[in-house]
């Protein structure tokens, strides 16, 4: 691929705002540094609106073609927000903040949605407007939910709207796609047991909530192994068991507290459904009561075929089509773009971050070398979307 010189220059621009932001990480949806410098680089490159305080510290920016004969308008989506994890890089840009880093690239995300927004401020060579979203909260705090919530898709008529997120292992330069769910659904769940506490060298005077927790735990295993399609994907993982603080007492309660996910709203329900059933029946069964809370979080994610067609499409015709692997095998981690996704027609796409550590791991560093890749991806796809009449 042979980058565009405007664009190979603003991607070095685009790495320095990259660092700057790694270096201040800020969690959630205390953005007040990171919003304030998106927004003002949005000033900056010329929008025509910049909008703060969208869904907390969200920012939009605002930019119309130079021709605006067709009423259509897309969104691009990057996310704002770092992790708290303490950094491990070594990098001269590293985090500042003591047990807070960008450790899933949202920083490289914002710097390629900047330089794009710059490119497309400066050109205009598109039919129609752009609507550049910097969403706060994508890690837990369903930040694009809040977003939405406070007007976003009134506020800005999008019609369609799109996303990309970094993937570590995938060559730098290439890009990954699937329609349909591409990731899962992300629900909590928490397991209140009630038993009779005792002395432990007398455990038929008591109904002992370790026994009865565990034999939940190993239950539960065989929602996915013994109850679900063999087809069907589904994860359930109970992470926490709190029960106890001697030795020689059997408690009085144990509390469970763990992960449901599916790439499917009906394998979802089922798993709300049997995970109550269970830990209830389980409990009851032994003498003791189980209160179970299913708190739904993320939905899942799922692209829309004719978009991820098209975002592929865009993809191949910058770097060609073996470069695009459009098979993605579907993940079940979360995302929140799902709820844009719900609102309006889209796709997220997957770019490479070449031979980096993990998400979410402290060595973790987003690849610079990505920036133009990400910029020209942005930049295609808004003037492929919306073409200038002939």
């Amino acid at each position: 691929m042979t980058i565009d010189p405007r664009i190979s220059a603003i991607a070095e621009e685009a790495t320095e705002w990259r660092h700057d932001l790694h270096a201040h990480p800020e969690l959630l949806y205390d953005l007040d540094r990171t919003s304030a410098r998106v927004a003002d680089l949005l000033r900056q490159f010329g929008c025509d609106e910049v909008v703060t305080g969208l869904g907390r510290t969200g920012v939009v920016g605002l930019v119309h073609g130079s021709n605006r004969t067709a009423n259509r308008a897309i969104g691009l989506r990057a996310d704002m927000d770092a992790l708290p994890i303490e950094e491990a890089t070594g990098a001269a840009y590293a985090s500042r903040t003591p047990g807070r880093m960008h450790a899933c690239g949202h920083d490289g995300h914002t710097a390629m949605l900047l330089g794009a927004a710059k490119h497309l401020a400066a050109n205009r060579a598109f039919n129609g407007s752009v609507a550049f979203i910097f969403q706060p909260a994508e890690e837990g705090g369903a930040g694009a939910k809040a977003m939405i919530d406070d007007g976003l898709f009134t506020r800005f008529p999008i019609d369609e709207v799109y996303g990309m997120h970094n993937k570590p292992g995938l060559a730098v330069g290439e890009f990954t796609i699937r329609p349909g769910a591409v990731m899962a659904s992300m629900d909590r769940v928490e397991i209140e047991i009630d038993g009779v506490g005792g002395h432990a060298a007398r455990p038929h005077f008591a109904i002992d909530p370790v026994v009865v927790g565990a034999q939940i735990v190993t239950a539960l295993q065989t929602i996915v192994s013994r109850r679900l399609d063999p087809l069907d994907s589904a994860v359930v993982s109970i992470t926490t068991f709190n029960a106890g603080s001697a030795f020689n007492v059997i408690p009085q309660t144990a509390r469970l507290v763990g992960t449901a996910r599916a790439l499917d709203p009906g394998v979802r329900d089922q798993l709300e459904r049997q995970i109550e059933e269970i830990a209830t029946n389980i409990a009851k069964a032994h003498g003791a009561t189980a209160r179970v809370t299913y708190g739904r979080g993320y939905p899942v994610t799922i692209n829309h075929a004719e978009q991820t067609t098209f975002a592929a499409d865009t993809a191949a015709s910058l770097i060609g089509d073996d470069k695009v692997d459009r098979e993605l095998a579907p993940m079940m981690g979360a995302e929140d773009f799902a709820y844009m996704l719900q609102e309006r027609p889209g796709s997220i796409i997957f770019l490479g971050n070449g031979d980096s550590a993990g998400l979410h791991h402290p060595r973790y560093d987003f690849n610079d070398a990505a920036i133009p890749y990400g910029i020209s991806y942005w930049t295609r796809l808004v003037e492929r979307a919306l073409p200038q009449s002939k």
